[in-house]
C-alpha cells in the first residue's frame, strides 16, 4: 500500500504515528488526538526547513490506534525511550536525586537512597544537590548519633560498635526511647531546625581541641561549614515551602532552549538547561520534554509553565498540578526562567550552529569516501594492556557526530597480549548481545588499526551473521590520526578532508582515553591487591572491614599501628603496618 492509500484509509481517533526512512528505521514518533488530520499535515502544503528535513526522509509510516488520548501519550513516551528516533528531541534525564531515609524499625537506620518507590514505614528527607552532600550529611549524623548500621542484625556486635558508631542493639538491651530521642533530633536537623545539631558540633569541636585532637576538631569544623552549604541561603520564594518546578522555553534560528529551576522548601535545588535543534513545533517539543522528564523524575507539588502554552496533553496525566501564572510572584519567577532560556540560547546558538555544520560536513565526507548511505551511528573500538596484564577493551558510540556516553561499554578481555584476539572477543560479546536483545546495530564500525584489525572484526561479525561496514583508523609516527582505511584496505589521506580529520581525531582520542582510564583503574586495583596479599591473616572479611575505614592504601599508610589495631588483631595489624611502611 502506498503512502497516499494509507493516508486515505487512516482513522480519525487518537493514537500514535511512526515515521520510517528508506531502511525501515524509525526516525520520528508522534501522538495525535485525530490521527488522520495530524499525519496528513506532514504531506500537504509547505513547511519550514526543520519539518521539510524530516519529511524528506519519510518513506513509510505506521500507526497504532488507542482508546484514549492518555493511552496515546504513554505509548509515545515508551516508543521514544525504546527506539530513540533521530528527529524526536531526546530529553531523557537519568539523574535521580539522593534522599536520606530514616527507617521506622525498633532500632532505626539512616540511609542514602535514590529509589522513588517510597517505603511507607520510613521518613524521607531531601532531595540533596548531589550524592556527596547526602553521604556527607549521613556521616555527620552517624558521628553524633550512633543509630544502628547493619541492615541485617548480627548476633554479636561488629566493628561499628567498637568504633562508637553503634550502640550494639544486636547484643545489648538498649532502651528504644533512646533511639526515639536521637531520631527526633535528627529529624529536626534534616528539616532545617539545626540549632541543636550545630551546638553539638561546636561542643565536640571544642572538646577535641582541648584534648589536642586537632584533626578531629577540624573535621567538626568542616561539618559546620557543610551545614551552611546544604542549607543554601539562595532563596527564590521564601514564603512558599512547597516543592515547585518552573520550566520555560525560547526558540530562535531552528533551535530550542529549555530552562528549568527546581525549588525545594523555597530554595533552588538544581537548574536544568537543554539546547536542541528543532524538527517540530517549539511548543510541541517543549511539552514532549515535560512528559519525558517527569516519566523518570518525581513530580513536584506545583509545576509552573508559561501562560499560553497548550497543556491539554499534560492534563491527561492526572498527577500534574499545573499553574500558568499571569501575575504575582509566580509570574516573576516564570519571567526569570524565560529570560534565562533566551540568554543561554543567544550565548550558545552560534557555536551550536557552527559545530552542527562541521559535523554534518564531516559525516557527509565520511559517507562519500566509504560509499555508504549514512553514518548516523558510529561505534569505535580500542584495546589496552601492559605485557598482557589487565587487558581491556572499549567501545564508544557517536550519534550524528556527537558522543552518546550512555552507550559506551567496557570489557575485561582474556587473550593477554594478543590484540587481534582481544578485538575479536570484544566484537563477539558486543554484537552477540545486541542480536540477543534485538538492539540497534551501528551504521559503521571503526577500529584502531589497519587491515589486520579490520579483517579480525569482519571475520567475527560473519561468524554471527552480522553485516555492518568496517573501517580502520591509523596513526602516524607522531601518534596522531592520519589515515582512514576502508574494508578493502584502501588508504584515504585525511589531510585532504579537514572537517572529517578533526572529527575522527576527536573520536579516536575519546575511545583511547576511555579504554586507558579503565585499564589504569584495573592496574591500580591489582597493585593494591598484590600489596595486601603479602599480609598474613588478612582475608576477605578483614579486608572489607579495612575498606570501611580506609578508602585506599595511601589512607592506610597514614594510619598508626594503634589505629590499625582498632580494626585488626594485633599480629595482623603489625604485619600490615610493616608491609605498608616498606
Amino acid at each position: 500500500m502506498n503512502l497516499k492509500d494509507k493516508l486515505n484509509t487512516m482513522p480519525q481517533g487518537p493514537g500514535i504515528y511512526i515515521m520510517k526512512d528508506l531502511k525501515g528505521t524509525i526516525i520520528y514518533v508522534g501522538k495525535a488526538k485525530k490521527l488522520k488530520n495530524r499525519v496528513n499535515q506532514y504531506f500537504v502544503g509547505a513547511h519550514d526547513y526543520k519539518t521539510t528535513k524530516l519529511v524528506s526522509r519519510i518513506v513509510d509510516f505506521d500507526y497504532i490506534i488507542t482508546r484514549t488520548e492518555k493511552e496515546a501519550l504513554i505509548l509515545e513516551i515508551n516508543l521514544i525511550k525504546q527506539h530513540r528516533p533521530r528527529f524526536n528531541i531526546m530529553f531523557m534525564d537519568d539523574k535521580s536525586y539522593p534522599y536520606l531515609k530514616i527507617t521506622q524499625e525498633k532500632y532505626p537506620r539512616l540511609r542514602v537512597v535514590r529509589d522513588l518507590k517510597k517505603d511507607k514505614k520510613a521518613t524521607y528527607f531531601g532531595p540533596y544537590p548531589d550524592a556527596t552532600a547526602a553521604h556527607q550529611m549521613r556521616k555527620l549524623l552517624n558521628d553524633l548519633y550512633p543509630l544502628r548500621q547493619c541492615e541485617i542484625m548480627p548476633k554479636k556486635v561488629c566493628l561499628y560498635y567498637h568504633l562508637g558508631q553503634c550502640l550494639g542493639p544486636c547484643q545489648f538491651d538498649i532502651n528504644p526511647e533512646l533511639y526515639k530521642e536521637m531520631v527526633a533530633e535528627i529529624t529536626d536537623a534534616l528539616r532545617g531546625n539545626n540549632k541543636v545539631l550545630k551546638n553539638k558540633l561546636l561542643a565536640e569541636m571544642n572538646a577535641a581541641t582541648e584534648k589536642q585532637l586537632y584533626e578531629k576538631a577540624a573535621q567538626y569544623r568542616d561539618y559546620l561549614k557543610f551545614l551552611d552549604y546544604v542549607k543554601d541561603p539562595q532563596s527564590v520564594t521564601k514564603d512558599d515551602q512547597r516543592d515547585t518546578d518552573a520550566f520555560a522555553y525560547y526558540e530562535d534560528k531552528g533551535y530550542i532552549a529549555i530552562q528549568g529551576l527546581l525549588l525545594r522548601q523555597g530554595m533552588i535545588l538544581d537548574r536544568k538547561f537543554v539546547l536542541q535543534e528543532l524538527h517540530q513545533e517549539a511548543q510541541e517539543a517543549f511539552i514532549e520534554f515535560i512528559l519525558q522528564y517527569y516519566s523518570e523524575q518525581p513530580k513536584p507539588s506545583i509545576l509552573l509553565l508559561p501562560f499560553g502554552v497548550d497543556i491539554s496533553w499534560l492534563k491527561e496525566m492526572d498527577e500534574y498540578k499545573i499553574h500558568q501564572p499571569q501575575k504575582g510572584k509566580q509570574k516573576s519567577l516564570m519571567n526569570i526562567v524565560t529570560a534565562n532560556a533566551k540568554q543561554h540560547l543567544e550565548q550558545n546558538i552560534e557555536l551550536m550552529a557552527r559545530k552542527h555544520a562541521d559535523h554534518e560536513r564531516a559525516l557527509i565526507q565520511l559517507a562519500e569516501l566509504l560509499k555508504l548511505d549514512d553514518v548516523e551511528r558510529i561505534e569505535l573500538y580500542d584495546n589496552s594492556h601492559i605485557s598482557g596484564s589487565f587487558a581491556s577493551g572499549a567501545c564508544v558510540v557517536y550519534e550524528h557526530g556527537l558522543p552518546s556516553k550512555k552507550d559506551y561499554r567496557l570489557y575485561d578481555v582474556h587473550s593477554q597480549a594478543d590484540d587481534l584476539k582481544n578485538m575479536e572477543e570484544v566484537i563477539y560479546r558486543r554484537y552477540y548481545r545486541i542480536i540477543k536483545e534485538k538492539g540497534r546495530l551501528p551504521s559503521l564500525i571503526l577500529v584502531d588499526g589497519g587491515q589486520l584489525q579490520i579483517n579480525a572484526v569482519k571475520k567475527t561479525l560473519e561468524s554471527i551473521d552480522v553485516h555492518v561496514p568496517v573501517a580502520g583508523l591509523r596513526k602516524n609516527e607522531k601518534h596522531a590520526t592520519a589515515e582512514l582505511l576502508d574494508e578493502n584496505g584502501e588508504t584515504i589521506d585525511l589531510r585532504e578532508h579537514k572537517a572529517l580529520f578533526f572529527l575522527l581525531n576527536r573520536m579516536q582520542d575519546e575511545v583511547h582515553r576511555f579504554v586507558i582510564t579503565h585499564h589504569k583503574k584495573r592496574r591500580a586495583k591489582g597493585q593494591v591487591a598484590s600489596i595486601l596479599d603479602e599480609v598474613e591473616g588478612l582475608g576477605p572479611i578483614r579486608l572489607k572491614q579495612l575498606s570501611k575505614m580506609y578508602k585506599n592504601v595511601n589512607a592506610m599508610k597514614e594510619a598508626s599501628l594503634e589505629d590499625l589495631e582498632k580494626v585488626l588483631p594485633k599480629s595482623v595489624a603489625l604485619s600490615l603496618f610493616n608491609v605498608l611502611k616498606q
